[in-house]
């Protein structure tokens, strides 16, 4: 009876330490990415310790994670940065996001079916529905239309690429919309566009709509003189 107790506590305890090290890891990933925790700042465990009100191992965890995901560098043993942004960097992430994407798309709606085309319907509709200022729910209903939209992709592998290179273009989006003229972009209207080639069947306009899409940030990261060319 005491072993069976025993065992309980001990997974009872990983369960409560496996949750708090996910909310760490998804609030830092979160202060990350909109640039609340500037690129190529030392990350304190104490000071995050104090602005997430958990522990320190929970946090060290997370941190760990982050560096697969190239948010996070490690510094020797003296801790963790939020990853630097560079012009290099986002020139890096743009070009194999607009080559692997253009693959992806185009696969995707040469496989494309009814059951998918009413999904992505569906998907576009919830984020033209939600509110830019409620920041997690509108960037998990943003990335959620661009990944159906490669969806019918049959390699798993590439849309897993997809994914990843769409986190890491988050932030520099961030970056982009402190430019003054960001207020101009119509990102519903390029949304949209990008919606109707692709329920049209129009590969090549989809294409061309979905990588102009990705590279209007460029421009309008450039006017801000946020990020080093360097």
């Amino acid at each position: 009876m005491t072993d069976r107790v025993s065992t309980s506590a001990r997974l009872d305890l990983s369960s409560q330490i496996t949750s708090a090290t996910q909310m760490a890891y998804n609030a830092i990933r979160r202060m990350i990415v909109t640039a609340e925790l500037p690129p190529g700042e030392k990350l304190k465990i104490e000071s995050l310790k104090d602005i997430l009100q958990t522990g320190a191992s929970p946090i060290r965890e997370a941190l760990s994670l982050l560096t697969s995901d190239q948010l996070v560098e490690r510094i020797d043993q003296r801790g963790f940065r939020s990853a630097p942004v560079s012009q290099a960097n986002f020139t890096e992430i743009l070009t194999l996001r607009c080559a692997l994407e253009d693959m992806a798309l185009r696969q995707s709606i040469a496989n494309a079916d009814q059951d998918w085309e009413e999904k992505l319907v569906l998907v576009h509709h919830r984020l033209t529905r939600a509110n830019p200022s409620d920041g997690a729910l509108f960037e998990d209903l943003h990335k959620t239309f661009h990944m159906t939209l490669l969806g019918k992709c049959d390699s798993p592998i590439l849309q897993r690429y997809c994914s990843q290179l769409y986190d890491l273009n988050v932030r520099y989006r961030y970056l982009a919309g402190r430019s003054l003229n960001y207020k101009r972009r119509d990102v519903s209207r390029e949304h949209q566009g990008i919606l109707d080639a692709t329920i049209a069947r129009d590969t090549d306009l989809a294409s061309k709509r979905l990588l102009d899409h990705y590279q209007q940030t460029g421009t309008f990261l450039q006017d801000t003189g946020l990020v080093p060319s360097e």
